[in-house]
C-alpha cells in the first residue's frame, strides 16, 4: 500500500486527504477540511496564508498514523507572495478579487500589443490574472516591487513553507499571462514592456517534480519524518483533468466549483486567430499537454447568493436552493455569468435582477427564480464555451466529462447535458485531490503515466451519466440567451 497526502486548496475551502493505492485501486481518506475565507483590511482583501498554513500542518500531524510518503499542495491560480532578499514574506498575499487590477488590462494594451501579449502568452485576458496583479503594483506601489526579491505562486509558496525550496512548477506558472506557453519559459520580453522585472521569476520545474524533502524545522516542531514534497500540477484545474476519467483522445472536461473551467486536453497550444477572437486560454498540464479551456465564473454565483440571504437571515442550505430552482418556472430570463456585474462579492440576486432589467428581460424575483436563472445560465454558457472550443480544434466532441464539486448538484450535471445535447459523464467528486495523489503516484513510480492514472480513476470511482432532454425548449433558449452576449 502506498499513501501519499493530498492537499486541495479551492477558492472556499480546503480539504487534506490521503490516497492509498493498492496497486489496482485509489481510496481516500479526508483526514482535514477547512474553510478558506478571505480577510478584508481597510480596502484591500487579502487571502489568510498564515491560517492556510497552519492547517496544512494540522494535516500533517493527521496523517502521521497513515505513514504518508510525500505531500503536495494545488490551489486555484494567479495569484502569489512577495519574498524578499532573505527568503521573507513582505505581506499576506492580495485576493484576486481585489479592487487593485482595475483598470489595468486596459492600461497593459497600453505597454504590449494585445495580439503579442496573446500570442507568447496563449491565456485568456481576465484582469484577475497576474500580469494585471503585478502592474497594478508597477503603478501603484512601485516600493514593494523594489523590495522584492522572488515572487511565490501560491501552490509553490506553500512548497516553499514547507520545503525551504522555491521553484515555479509550470502548470501554475502558465496561470499568469507572463510565461511562453509555446516555449514553456517566462516571457521576459512582456514582462520588461509591463515594468516587471523578470529576475522575480523563480526557476521552472516539470508538474510531477520532486523539489526537495519537509525542512527539518518543521519536522521537529511536528514531530514527523522528512517525507518527499512534490510539485504536482499547483493549479488545481491542471489536478483535476489529470484524474478526468476519459476513455477518449478527444474529449471536454469541466471542471466545476467556485469557477468553471471547460475545456479540452492538446498536445500542442492552439493560437490563432479563433482562440485570440474567442479569448480562449492555453494552460501546461501534466506530462507537457495542454489545456485548452475558458475560464467561465461558476458556483461562485450560487455561494455569494445564498451569503448574500444569510446577511438578509434566511440560512438556506445548497440542498434547499435547488429545489427551489427545480419549481420554478424554467426559461424565462437569463445572464451572462461572466458580465462584469457579477465578479466582485456582494449583493448578486440584486445585480441579477438589474442585469435583467437592463436587458429588457422578465426580473426575477423569489429566490427560486434568481436560483433557476443561475443555472440555466451557467449551463447555456457551458453550451457556447463547447461550440467554440470544436470551432478553434476543428474537433466535435460527443461527451462532456464533468469533475469536481459541482457533480454533487445532480440538478446542474443534467442542465448541462440538455443545454449542451450531450452526454455528461459525472464525477468523481475529489477530482481534484485525485489528480494531486495520482501525480505523486506517478512520481513515486507507483502508477506509470497519465493514461494508467485515468484507467485507475475509472477502477475506483463511481461515475454518474446523464442524457439531453427537451431538446427544442433549450435551443430556444438557447437564440434568447446569446442575444445577450456582447458582439
Amino acid at each position: 500500500m502506498k499513501n501519499v497526502l493530498a492537499v486541495d486548496f479551492g477558492a472556499s475551502s480546503g480539504r487534506a486527504i490521503v490516497g492509498s493505492f493498492d496497486g489496482d485501486r485509489l481510496t481516500l481518506t479526508e483526514i482535514h477540511r477547512f474553510s478558506n475565507d478571505p480577510v478584508i483590511v481597510g480596502k484591500t482583501m487579502y487571502w489568510d496564508v498564515l491560517r492556510l498554513l497552519f492547517e496544512i500542518k494540522q494535516s500533517l500531524i493527521k496523517a502521521k498514523p497513515y505513514n504518508v510518503e510525500s505531500v503536495a499542495v494545488d490551489t486555484w491560480g494567479v495569484d502569489f507572495g512577495l519574498l524578499d532578499r532573505d527568503g521573507r514574506l513582505l505581506e499576506n498575499p492580495v485576493h484576486y478579487r481585489d479592487g487593485r487590477t482595475a483598470g489595468m488590462l486596459e492600461e497593459s494594451f497600453k505597454l504590449v500589443d494585445r495580439e503579442e501579449f496573446y500570442n507568447v502568452t496563449g491565456n485568456q485576458f481576465m484582469e484577475i490574472n497576474t500580469a494585471f496583479q503585478l502592474l497594478s503594483l508597477v503603478k501603484q506601489r512601485p516600493d514593494l516591487l523594489e523590495r522584492a526579491d522572488k515572487i511565490a505562486l501560491m501552490p509553490d509558496l506553500f512548497g516553499y513553507f514547507l520545503s525551504g525550496k522555491l521553484v515555479a512548477e509550470q502548470s501554475i506558472a502558465s496561470t499568469t499571462q507572463l510565461f511562453d506557453v509555446k516555449n514553456k519559459r517566462w516571457a521576459a520580453d512582456i514582462a520588461k514592456k509591463l515594468g516587471i522585472d523578470s529576475s522575480l521569476f523563480p526557476q521552472t520545474v516539470g508538474s510531477g517534480s520532486v523539489i526537495g524533502k519537509l525542512s527539518e524545522k518543521l519536522c521537529s516542531e511536528l514531530d514527523i519524518k522528512p517525507i518527499n514534497v512534490v510539485a504536482v500540477c499547483g493549479h488545481d484545474t491542471q489536478c483535476a483533468l489529470a484524474a478526468t476519467p476519459a476513455q477518449e483522445k478527444d474529449f471536454v472536461f469541466l471542471s466545476s466549483g467556485t469557477w468553471s473551467l471547460l475545456g479540452t486536453e492538446l498536445d500542442q497550444p492552439i493560437i490563432d486567430d479563433n482562440s485570440y477572437r474567442l479569448n480562449v486560454t492555453n494552460e501546461l498540464g501534466y506530462g507537457g499537454k495542454t489545456a485548452f479551456l475558458k475560464n467561465i465564473i461558476g458556483l461562485w454565483l450560487i455561494q455569494e447568493s445564498r451569503r448574500q440571504w444569510i446577511r438578509e437571515g434566511c440560512e438556506y442550505s445548497f440542498a434547499q436552493l435547488e429545489d427551489m430552482a427545480k419549481a420554478a418556472k424554467p426559461f424565462v430570463s437569463f445572464i451572462d455569468p461572466d458580465a462584469p456585474d457579477f465578479t466582485p462579492a456582494g449583493n448578486i440576486p440584486e445585480r441579477i435582477r438589474e442585469y435583467c432589467r437592463r436587458t429588457g428581460q422578465p426580473v426575477p424575483q423569489s429566490v427560486g427564480e434568481i436560483m433557476i436563472c443561475i443555472y440555466q445560465s451557467l449551463a447555456l454558457k457551458y453550451r457556447l464555451a463547447v461550440e467554440e472550443l470544436e470551432l478553434c480544434t476543428g474537433k466535435h466532441f460527443s461527451v462532456v466529462y464533468m469533475v469536481g464539486g459541482g457533480t454533487k448538484d445532480k440538478f446542474l450535471s443534467q442542465l448541462t447535458a440538455c443545454a449542451c445535447g450531450r452526454t455528461v459523464c459525472s464525477g468523481p467528486v475529489e477530482a481534484t485531490a485525485i489528480g494531486n495523489a495520482l501525480i505523486q503516484l506517478i512520481a513515486q513510480g507507483a502508477v506509470k503515466d497519465l493514461d494508467e492514472a485515468r484507467r485507475i480513476v475509472r477502477r475506483s470511482e463511481n461515475i454518474s451519466s446523464f442524457e439531453p432532454r427537451d431538446t427544442q425548449d433549450w435551443n430556444d433558449a438557447y437564440s434568447q440567451f446569446k442575444r445577450l452576449l456582447p458582439p
